[in-house]
């Protein structure tokens, strides 16, 4: 992982703002915001001239969301060949009713100011190395009206909420050169008009669907029959057990879990909109697969997971691959965490939602650096700290934490304990994983530190 200084500087430094001078304040205020990430504008910058220069460039009409994170989207997309899951989802950040910022849609229920965000994050299908986000957008709700009645396909042709799916798709754009690009959605992402854009950007998919009262084209006979009673029929690939913890008001279990197959078509609704309507698609050709619960008892709900993928189930060990691929999703609630944990990207005291939308900018790549660390601890937990962390992060750290003698001996996981430790983590065996706050309070304070040693080695050259 690069300093902070060399990740400003290849993540921002080639951004087009419309004058120099605001790119190279851009790359000063991503290194002050990466130095100390949950802090706040005036904690980040060290005098009041950075804190205006910030929030000159922050409101200016050039620094925009997407002039800002741009470049780090294009780095992102440039892969070498392999397979890259593009793992899709909305969040939705809210900045309070009673602050009076201008610009901001109704969130929630109504009742709150922001707007949403939808990214895509693309991993390698197959290290699960993060490797940054390959394109997103924002979305405002409109205002709520007196409600008119509409038709479906007056409905289709205003602006809507679900287009964002596609807008990253298009975003993303098909894969390079022997590299393929999968996309792995939730139920948010069922529906055909997302379906038409992964065929128009020869990319693959894993989706949770939803709308299983739909009609498909139901296997060899291609029947049209909905989905949900097409479902007992698949093919039973294969089985196994998932030990699941309590939750919802369930107790704990030991669930057997069959893997069903089966081949279908999408066809082409009834009502669509129009960028569906000028490409009249026919059908599109995928898989099912349903992961369904067996013998469970009378007082769970038994576990029912459909699946819509463009890859092969052919055997069971590639419908596995496709479920696992689809267990991926965990990471992009990760990334949301980061933002708002980390980041507290909803506690900035901005006035308007075009400085909110730059900042967002700055901060959707900001939090992708520690959860990209952190994802490394999880998933290669005894690789050698010293293959991924910077040394003098490493020197700090020993540092900092007078009873680590043998720095260069810590794995990753180890590195990452002793870093919420500085965050307030007592760090016992019966203590489990740090958690967010106490890993970005950590992170805070030894980037703090590098920070300073940094300044201090400076001071020795003048």
């Amino acid at each position: 992982m690069e300093a902070v200084s060399q990740w400003a500087q290849s993540n921002f430094g080639s951004c087009v703002l419309g004058d120099k001078r605001r790119t190279r304040r851009l790359v000063t205020l991503a290194e002050q915001v990466g130095a100390n990430t949950s802090a706040s504008l005036p904690d980040q910058t060290p005098a009041w001239s950075d804190l205006k220069s910030a929030y000159r460039l922050l409101a200016n009409d050039a620094v925009s969301f997407e002039a800002i994170a741009t470049p780090h989207w294009q780095q992102t997309r440039r892969r070498s060949p392999g397979r890259y899951l593009i793992i899709g989802d909305t969040t939705e950040l809210d900045f309070g009713y009673q602050r009076q910022i201008s610009g901001l849609g109704p969130t929630g229920n109504g009742y709150g100011k922001g707007f949403l965000l939808h990214s895509g994050m693309m991993v390698n299908a197959d290290s699960s190395e993060i490797i940054g986000m390959a394109g997103q957008t924002i979305h405002y709700r409109p205002l709520k009206k007196k409600k008119k009645k509409e038709n479906a396909s007056q409905r289709l042709s205003r602006k809507r909420e679900s287009e964002v799916w596609g807008k990253v798709i298009d975003q993303v754009g098909p894969p390079p050169q022997d590299a393929q690009f999968i996309h792995v959605f939730d139920r948010g992402g069922d529906n055909f008009e997302t379906f038409c854009h992964l065929v128009e950007q020869k990319s693959d998919w894993v989706v949770r669907g939803s709308q299983l009262h739909r009609n498909v084209l139901a296997g060899e006979s291609q029947e049209k029959i909905p989905l949900k009673e097409f479902l007992p029929s698949l093919e039973v690939l294969g089985s196994y057990t998932l030990e699941l913890r309590t939750r919802d008001k369930q107790p704990a279990r030991e669930a057997k879990l069959e893997v069903r197959v089966g081949k279908l078509k999408l066809p082409r609704p009834q009502h669509v909109s129009p960028w569906v309507r000028q490409r009249d698609p026919q059908p599109i050709a995928m898989n099912v697969i349903h992961v369904v619960e067996v013998d469970a008892a009378k007082n769970v709900t038994p576990i029912s997971w459909v699946l819509l993928t463009s890859l092969p189930v052919e055997t069971f060990e590639q419908t596995w691959e496709a479920i696992e691929f689809y267990e991926s999703r965990w990471l992009i609630e990760e990334y949301h965490k980061a933002l708002k944990t980390g980041c507290r990207v909803e506690q900035t005291q901005l006035k308007t939602a075009g400085s909110l939308e730059a900042l967002m900018g700055l901060m959707s790549v900001v939090a992708v650096r520690i959860l990209s660390l952190k994802t490394i601890a999880n998933k290669n937990p005894d690789l050698p700290a010293r293959k991924v962390v910077p040394p003098i992060w490493l020197q700090v750290l020993k540092a900092a934490r007078k009873k680590l003698t043998r720095v260069n001996d810590l794995t990753v996981r180890q590195f990452f304990r002793e870093v919420a430790i500085l965050g307030g983590f007592i760090g016992r065996k019966s203590d489990g994983e740090p958690g967010w706050i106490t890993i970005w309070r950590g992170w805070n304070k030894l980037n703090n530190y590098v920070h300073a040693v940094s300044i201090a080695e400076k001071l020795k050259t003048q």
